[in-house]
């Protein structure tokens, strides 16, 4: 809609840096098609974990939470969801799981996302699949634990031909070839949010809307690691950039540049470089699970714990971890203070 009006993308600023990430985005993008051919087991290790991490962050930002045991066990469809948080996970891995399987299949047009959605709720009691009809102005709680509105969407009697509007003016602009695809998935990501046609779920519609379009345009990285959890660790940074580009987007003199920034910088950059070490890492080591702990016991800050461990490496259990902590141990690489599940254990140098 706003950001696909003629001639608003040509006055964009595009700075050097940001066109610095696209080309070297692809040089990643090369290394992954490399990766996909010579190392399926690799990859294979990698997906699993990526849907359980996905799954998690993703519905853990908008503070539906469930214990971890029971996300993984909800992601194999080993039980049945038994609340509302669970409901929504249910709901989130099936779509994700969709998007993996058929994204090629998949057109992207407005009744898919209505079709996205009414998947995304159809386990909870709330029916998914329609436009919102009362307004969701996103508030934030300010140090003085008083709420302000952040932004107010578009109205919800405006609402279907925002979302109308915006596909026809991203499909046109996509059908000219002149764009980058780097830039026109979070345009239109940005113009989702600002119109907010749901009454819930919009982050999470969001971000499975941000993977599936990555697919779409050859980007696969979101297969192999989650996209939600590098969102989720950098919340702040992810919230302030769309904040910034929402800014005047009502009178179209909104600036895309903040959120292009965080959206190729900072989410995809990270998510292919992560891609390369951690890819890289299980490749030369003997032991897939063992690389995946040893990879994730890497990543993690100094005194993390066992259930720290399990949501890093979501696709190993818990017996192999205490295995490959006690072998840490033994090396004199890692320390551990207290017993149990609430034990704290500390990296050496």
């Amino acid at each position: 809609m706003k950001s696909f009006e003629p001639g608003f993308l040509e006055k964009q600023r595009i700075s050097q840096n940001l066109l610095r990430t696209i080309r070297l985005i692809g040089e990643y993008k090369g290394k992954e098609e490399v990766f996909r051919l010579q190392s399926p087991q690799v990859l294979e290790t990698l997906r699993q974990a990526a849907v359980i991490q996905s799954t998690e962050s993703s519905n853990r930002i908008e503070g539906v939470v469930a214990p971890h045991e029971r996300i993984v066990k909800l992601v194999q469809k080993k039980i049945k969801p038994a609340n509302r948080s669970e409901q929504e996970i249910a709901g989130y891995r099936d779509v994700l799981n969709t998007i993996h399987a058929n994204h090629a299949n998949m057109k992207f047009s407005v009744n898919l996302v209505l079709q996205m959605h009414r998947d995304l709720l159809k386990f909870t009691s709330e029916k998914g699949g329609k436009w919102k009809s009362s307004q969701n102005e996103i508030e934030e709680v300010g140090a003085d634990s008083e709420k302000f509105i952040r932004f107010t969407p578009v109205a919800p009697h405006l609402t279907e031909d925002a979302m109308r509007s915006l596909h026809n003016r991203f499909d046109e602009v996509c059908k000219t070839h002149q764009y980058e695809p780097l830039l026109l998935i979070p345009a239109y990501i940005l113009d989702f949010l600002c119109i907010h046609p749901f009454r819930d779920g919009n982050g999470r519609m969001a971000r499975l809307i941000t993977l599936l379009l990555l697919y779409q345009w050859g980007f696969e990285v979101g297969r192999y690691i989650s996209l939600e959890m590098i969102v989720e660790e950098t919340k702040e940074s992810y919230y302030d950039s769309l904040l910034d580009s929402s800014q005047q987007w009502h009178e179209g003199n909104h600036s895309l540049e903040p959120w292009w920034d965080y959206f190729v910088s900072v989410m995809l950059l990270k998510s292919y470089r992560d891609f390369e070490q951690r890819a890289g890492k299980l490749t030369s080591a003997r032991g897939a699970k063992t690389a995946n702990v040893l990879d994730a016991v890497d990543r993690l800050p100094d005194g993390f714990k066992i259930v720290d461990l399990e949501r890093a490496a979501p696709n190993v259990t818990r017996e192999m971890i205490r295995v490959v902590l006690n072998r840490l141990k033994k090396e004199k690489k890692v320390y551990c203070e207290g017993r149990g599940p609430a034990a704290t254990w500390h990296k050496l140098a």
